[in-house]
């Protein structure tokens, strides 16, 4: 279980294909602090940590996350959004976020206004995910709030620190990003579309 407030960024150092997975080496300013078999969210994506050495770890992504997500747009070198499972106990800064990704978004505009920057994505609305008008969205692994909702489109604001901290900064018109909609959002539709049946 992950909030959405990104703790740093890891640097993509080295790819391995191995049939059909990749494996993916990364350094980062935590790597001295991880273990083995550790949940991390990397963009969104929850994978585990399976190999440490030399201040780089490794982990592994499975045909089934390769398809769903943007992991397969990784390149040597990529900055990558990282951040640690939290703590039960910790204060819940963002949103209830799985590490789960629910789709890919493709970005169709970023617009500065006045110090912080306006992103707009679209996302193919076959799998029935929703946004609303101030709900949460999780984009890359960060948790944000939706502004100008509509159908398979939406908008996030994003201030200095986040566009500084994150890969958002990198993000340009026709950039794949990770998309996780909101939990309770994904069950009310859920329920609702039980019930219409």
């Amino acid at each position: 279980m992950f909030t959405g407030i990104i703790e740093t960024a890891a640097i993509l150092q080295h790819i391995q294909k191995e049939e059909d997975n990749i494996h993916f080496t990364f350094h980062s300013p935590i790597t001295n602090e991880l273990k083995i078999d550790q949940s991390l969210s990397h963009d969104g994506v929850c994978l585990t940590v399976v190999a440490l050495e030399n201040n780089t770890y490794t982990v592994t992504a499975i045909k089934e996350t390769l398809d769903k997500t943007n992991l397969k747009n990784w390149q040597q070198g990529s900055k990558v959004n990282l951040e640690r499972a939290m703590k039960l106990g910790d204060r819940l800064d963002g949103h209830i976020v799985q590490g789960h990704v629910d789709q890919t978004g493709t970005c169709t505009a970023v617009k500065e206004a006045g110090g912080s920057w306006y992103f707009t994505f679209k996302y193919d609305t076959v799998a029935h995910n929703i946004t609303i008008e101030k709900g949460s969205i999780t984009i890359n692994g960060v948790s944000l709030t939706v502004v100008n909702s509509g159908n398979g489109t939406f908008s996030v604001a994003i201030i200095p620190y986040t566009y500084e901290h994150t890969n958002f900064n990198t993000i340009k018109e026709g950039t794949v990003v990770n998309l996780e909609f909101d939990v309770v959002g994904k069950y009310v539709a859920r329920l609702h579309a039980l019930t219409q049946n």
